[in-house]
C-alpha cells in the first residue's frame, strides 16, 4: 500500500523546484543591468563581462541557505559587481602604464549591429556612454566615478552608494559633486552632429584636403588606440593640418578601405572596414560646425562586437 504522505512530499519537491527555477531566472535577469553598470564604470566591455561573471560566481558560491537569506538578489549582485569594479579601477592606472600607446574606452555599436545574439550582452545606449563622456570619466578617481555613476546615472540613493564605496553618505555626496565639477570643467559633451560626420566621411573618401581641414577645429585633437597590435600614431595629434595629413596617409596605405556611417556609443561615428572586417572605429566630439576630437580605436581586442 503506498505511503499516504508521498503525494504531499512530491508536491512539495515540485513547488520547491519551481520556486528555485523562478528564483534563478530572476537572478539571471539582472545580467544586462549589471553589464551596463560595469561598462559605464570601467569603459571596457571585456572587463565588464569579467566583472559580471565574477559577481555571479560569488553568488553561486553561497550556500542555498545564504542565498535564501538575501532579500534582493539584484541589490546584492549590484553591490558585489560595483565593489569589484572599484578594485579594477584602482589597479587600472598601474596596468595602463604598460599599455602600448594611448588607451581609449572600448566602443560599442547600436543594438542592431551587435554580432552576439544574446540581448543580455548588449549595452543600453544613452548620453552616459558617449565616447566623450567616458573619456571625461577616465579623469576621475575610482571613488568619484563609482559614486557618480551609481547615483547620477543609476539613481541609487547615497545611503546605498556609501555601503558599496565604504564611505559615509555625506562623503559619497561630495564625491558625486566633485565628479560633476570635473564634467563641467571639461565642458559637458554635446550630441555629435551627424551631418558633420557625414561631410567628413565624404571629404576623406574624395581626398578633399581643403574640406577636411575646414571641417576640423584648428585646435582639434586625434587619438588612436592600437594596444601595440595595429599601426597608427602612438601619441595624440593636435591641429587640423597634422590630423588630416595622418588620416590621408593612413587611407593611402590601405586603399581598399570602406568607410561606413555607424552609431558609436550612441553617437554618429564611422567604421573602417577592409575586406568586410572592421579595422577601425571612429568616435567624434563636435561643435555645431566642426569636429573637436577624433578617437580612433584600432586595437583588435576592442573590436569584437563589430566584427
Amino acid at each position: 500500500m503506498p505511503h499516504q504522505g508521498r503525494p504531499g512530499r512530491v508536491a512539495k519537491r515540485q513547488a520547491t523546484s519551481h520556486f528555485t527555477t523562478l528564483f534563478s531566472q530572476v537572478v539571471m535577469d539582472e545580467r544586462r543591468q549589471l553589464l551596463n553598470l560595469a561598462y559605464r564604470l570601467l569603459g571596457s566591455l571585456a572587463d565588464a563581462e569579467d566583472v559580471v561573471q565574477e559577481a555571479y560566481a560569488r553568488w553561486y558560491a553561497l550556500s542555498p541557505r545564504q542565498r535564501d537569506a538575501i532579500v534582493s538578489p539584484g541589490a546584492w549582485l549590484t553591490k558585489v559587481a560595483s565593489r569589484i569594479c572599484l578594485t579594477v579601477l584602482s589597479s587600472a592606472r598601474v596596468r595602463r602604464e604598460t599599455y602600448v600607446g594611448e588607451w581609449i574606452p572600448e566602443p560599442v555599436p547600436e543594438p542592431s549591429e551587435w554580432t552576439t545574439a544574446d540581448p543580455a550582452d548588449r549595452i543600453t545606449l544613452d548620453e552616459s556612454v558617449s565616447m566623450a563622456f567616458l573619456v571625461v570619466l577616465e579623469a576621475m578617481t575610482p571613488a568619484e566615478r563609482v559614486a557618480f555613476i551609481l547615483h547620477d546615472v543609476f539613481r541609487y540613493p547615497f545611503a546605498e552608494v556609501a555601503d558599496i564605496v565604504g564611505r559615509t553618505p555625506a562623503a559619497c555626496r561630495q564625491l558625486a559633486s566633485s565628479a560633476r565639477r570635473r564634467i563641467r570643467t571639461a565642458q559637458e559633451p554635446a550630441p555629435v552632429q551627424s551631418q558633420i560626420v557625414r561631410d567628413f566621411k565624404q571629404a576623406w573618401e574624395n581626398r578633399d584636403i581643403e574640406t577636411l581641414i575646414g571641417l576640423l577645429d584648428p585646435d582639434a585633437t586625434a587619438t588612436a588606440d592600437t594596444g601595440g597590435q595595429a599601426p597608427a600614431f602612438l601619441r595624440s595629434l593636435t591641429g587640423a593640418e597634422q590630423i588630416v595629413r595622418a588620416l590621408t596617409t593612413f587611407a593611402d596605405k590601405l586603399p581598399a578601405l570602406a568607410f561606413l556611417e555607424r552609431t558609436v556609443n550612441g553617437q554618429p561615428g564611422l567604421v573602417a572596414q577592409q575586406d568586410g572586417t572592421t579595422v577601425t572605429v571612429y568616435a567624434f566630439e563636435t561643435t555645431p560646425t566642426q569636429i573637436k576630437r577624433i578617437w580612433a580605436i584600432r586595437n583588435p581586442t576592442k573590436l569584437h562586437p563589430w566584427t
